[in-house]
């Protein structure tokens, strides 16, 4: 019988993926854990392995084409085998249900997901993005949404990773409605803005898969969280001198020593002593994540990835940074596994290394916090009544109002100041 190859979820709370690229043809003898076909989605370009050996039979989704997670997008038999030519079937997504066997309610309901691009750009024989979509809400949920005519996918959720609950339909609907109302007193809508005049020398391009991955991405965060920054100046001179001396101790394990090492145990201490910042909001729950798991993001070519460091306040120095540099290098080469993109809980993103002063970086969803980091360089401060040149560094914490108050935000920040500058 033959095996199912499926789309992997790439990340938390991912719903889909696009296919880049099939490494193997129909009719071709592949290994298991070979290369079979690349991936893109919004966190993660990655290889995806043969989950058997064998022939590959047939392959259902197409290079472009963007499917659900748990899509069937290839067959593999044994050598000699044959199929017919029948559709594949694909499981639709499950949906949580009460002990009665109804509907669980919108605070109970099934995995969140973000946002699903175009559905016309889905292929025909496979369920559209849609099925993604209602990854995001109860049945409740999308009945009330058939019912007013409304497109799930557009409405702010306030539910984990953005899932819509039933009282974010209502608001939803009641705000469209005065809306509507409000319009008809003043007049048409605001004219669409034209992106360049006729006669203007331009090039179009379309997006491609990861930039538009990370912008429905981006979208959704803004609408979800309340974001608020705050901004502590840090003076790196003891991490300096940390690195020094010791640099042969990093050497000899194969190591290089840099300050990302020293970041990271500094926030994973925080996150021990502050949970609040290591925990998602679920509708009007809390739910405080035990393991302290470190998304590192990635520059790749078309945007930014980011690469889990799990357990990360178990690490000691050497352990962050050998650890940091394996997923940074292979998240490069597309080479990261399917649960080296899941279940982050704090994310660290460092604009510095090109010189950025400081930034105002979006959450990663469904968690509450991002610690950005902005280049370290000497600069002119005061100590003990004289002015000095000491390395110094902007640190931005970007948080969720809606969870976390600015005092609470402060004292992490603190923390991870004072790790840093007693290093």
């Amino acid at each position: 019988m033959p095996t199912s190859v499926v789309m992997p979820q790439m990340g938390e709370s991912i719903a889909e993926g696009t296919i880049v690229r099939w490494n193997k043809n129909v009719g071709d003898t592949v290994d298991r854990d070979e290369p079979l076909f690349e991936i893109s989605t919004d966190k993660v370009d990655a290889e995806i392995p043969s989950p058997v050996a064998g022939v590959l039979l047939k392959i259902t989704a197409r290079e472009g084409e963007t499917v659900p997670v748990d899509s069937v997008v290839a067959l593999i038999g044994a050598p000699g085998e044959t199929i017919d030519d029948a559709p594949v079937a694909v499981p639709e997504p499950t949906v949580q249900t009460g002990p009665d066997g109804s509907a669980a309610p919108p605070g109970e309901a099934a995995a969140p997901s973000y946002p699903a691009q175009d559905p016309d750009e889905a292929p025909a024989h496979i369920p559209t993005v849609e099925a993604g979509r209602r990854l995001r809400s109860s049945p409740l949920v999308r009945r009330i949404a058939r019912d007013q005519g409304v497109d799930v996918s557009i409405v702010p959720g306030s539910g984990s990773a953005g899932r819509v609950t039933k009282r974010d339909i209502l608001t939803f609907i009641d705000r469209r409605a005065s809306g509507a109302e409000a319009r008809q007193r003043l007049g048409a809508p605001a004219p669409h803005v034209p992106t360049y005049q006729p006669g203007e020398p331009i090039e179009v391009k379309p997006l491609s898969v990861v930039r538009r991955k990370i912008a429905e991405h981006m979208v959704l965060s803004r609408r979800t969280s309340a974001h608020v920054h705050t901004v502590f100046h840090v003076d790196f001179s003891a991490v300096e001198a940390a690195r020094a001396a010791r640099r042969a101790e990093f050497e000899r394990a194969g190591v290089k020593v840099t300050s990302m090492a020293f970041i990271a145990q500094a926030c994973a201490k925080a996150l021990r002593a502050y949970p609040l910042l290591n925990a998602a909001l679920d509708g009007e729950t809390i739910v405080y994540k035990k393991d302290i798991n470190l998304g590192v993001a990635v520059a790749i070519d078309g945007g930014l990835i980011v690469p889990v460091v799990k357990h990360a306040d178990t690490l000691d120095l050497i352990g962050l940074s050998a650890a940091i540099a394996d997923v940074a290098t292979r998240a490069r080469a597309k080479q990261l596994k399917p649960e080296e993109v899941h279940g982050g809980t704090f994310t660290i993103t460092n604009p510095g290394q090109l010189g950025a002063q400081f930034g105002m970086p979006i959450i990663n969803q469904p968690q509450v916090a991002i610690l950005g980091v902005g280049t370290i360089e000497k600069r002119a401060v005061v100590v003990d009544d004289a002015v000095v040149a000491r390395p110094m560094a902007y640190l931005t914490l970007g948080f969720d109002h809606r969870l976390i108050d600015g005092f609470v935000a402060d004292q992490f920040m603190g923390e991870i100041k004072r790790a840093l500058e007693s290093a």
